[in-house]
């Protein structure tokens, strides 16, 4: 069968072409754009935050005045190292997936001429900071002269740990440890680089990378209270969070244990990612119903042309058609009406990127989703179109005649 026939056959239907290049061309645009948000989703939740979540937990009081703070953080803190099971205990001002703690921008120059976007900083006492065991990749550690209370963001002009993300995007090429930054007037100076350590919420605040953050060595104060880390081996962590909040409540009844905040790294994870996975169900959910719609919309109309060209189809078989020939004269017309309508939903989906990208600060759709999109849509239609091309082809000759 020639392409010209065919095209001259929609020409004659050309309402119902339409409606379904349409159709085709919306499943085109949202497949797209649903199977990229699936796959940035995904990657987000598979991001390393540098930490041994498995075997570390934090436990958050509120309710803990300023004046009282140093008393509480050693009662809390010794009630946990007592615990059986526990290798360390320690105090922090925030965790990954957790509350969020200190964010503040940075600039890369004393006169805060060159802004460096805003950082998660992360406060940690020499036993937290132990208990993290973050991969160092350069520099050192901080000594046990380094850790300051603060009343401040952070101590004056203290040492400072940054990621190799930000290490790689400040100083490209150059060695990172003995570098600076500035926050407000405060110059923090950068003593070791270590491979990760995620921002307290990953993809929800304005830290441009999941790896934006600072680690400042701190000592117990108003700063630094509240927000304990505790490590144990993974199989003693759920005991271990059990016995620690009736370990404090012994020892602080009067302060408030925060149930929903205290939990193993994992879980935080778990549940900072819940989202994501609801809406990537809800996005696979959106997909399989939108090409089955489409499958059933080529079927039926399929179907109710093979039923309007019977008298047709049997004349060419009696002219000598072949049973391929007729299914393929479906296929063919099947193939440009999906065809046209992949062109369609490529400039929809490009379209609808960018309302994504204005207002949810999504990227530009990768030009690789349209050819993937393409051949799923065109494999369907040809799915699609395979039973009433079947039931064409079988209608036999002698139709036409009796028809006549």
């Amino acid at each position: 069968m020639q392409i010209g026939i065919v095209l001259s056959a929609l020409r004659r239907h050309r309402l119902a072409t339409f409606l379904i290049a349409m159709e085709i061309a919306l499943a085109c645009a949202v497949l797209c754009n649903a199977i990229f948000l699936m796959i940035e989703r995904n990657a987000a939740m598979q991001l390393v935050s540098g930490l041994d979540e498995s075997r570390l937990g934090v436990i958050q009081l509120d309710g803990i005045d300023a004046e009282r703070a140093n008393d509480v953080n050693a009662r809390v803190v010794g009630a946990l190292r007592g615990l059986s099971g526990v290798t360390a205990a320690g105090l922090v001002s925030a965790m990954p997936f957790g509350s969020p703690g200190i964010r503040a921008g940075v600039n890369l120059d004393e006169d805060q001429q060159v802004p460096g976007g805003v950082l998660d900083f992360y406060l940690a006492d020499a036993v937290a900071l132990d208990a993290l065991q973050l991969h160092l990749v350069g520099g050192r550690m901080p000594g046990a002269d380094e850790f300051a209370p603060t009343d401040e963001l952070v101590p004056a002009n203290p040492p400072a740990l940054v990621t190799q993300e930000l290490a790689q995007r400040y100083w490209p090429g150059e060695n990172a440890v003995g570098k600076s930054l500035w926050a407000m007037d405060t110059r923090l100076r950068v003593i070791g680089v270590v491979e990760h350590m995620a921002v307290s919420r990953p993809g929800r605040g304005e830290a441009k990378g999941s790896d934006w953050s600072v680690i400042v060595p701190a000592s117990q104060g108003p700063r630094l209270t509240g927000r304990y880390l505790v490590r144990a081996e993974a199989g003693d962590m759920n005991r271990v969070m059990r016995d620690a909040q009736q370990a404090i409540r012994r020892v602080a009844p009067d302060v408030v244990f925060d149930v929903e905040g205290s939990r193993r790294i994992s879980e935080l994870r778990e549940r900072h990612f819940e989202g994501d996975r609801v809406m990537m169900g809800l996005l696979g959910g959106v997909i399989i119903a939108l090409l089955a719609a489409t499958a059933l919309g080529i079927v039926g109309l399929a179907s109710y042309w093979v039923e309007q060209r019977r008298k047709q189809i049997g004349i060419r078989r009696a002219l000598g058609a072949t049973r391929t020939d007729v299914m393929r004269y479906f296929q063919i017309e099947n193939l440009l009406i999906v065809s046209i309508g992949i062109a369609a939903g490529a400039l929809l989906a490009y379209a609808m990127n960018l309302t994504l990208m204005r207002f949810y600060e999504l990227p530009r759709l990768p030009l690789l989703y349209l050819p993937v999109s393409a051949v799923i849509l065109l494999l369907l239609g040809q799915a699609a179109v395979l039973l009433p091309a079947l039931r064409a082809a079988a209608i036999a000759p002698v139709s036409a005649i009796r028809s006549l």
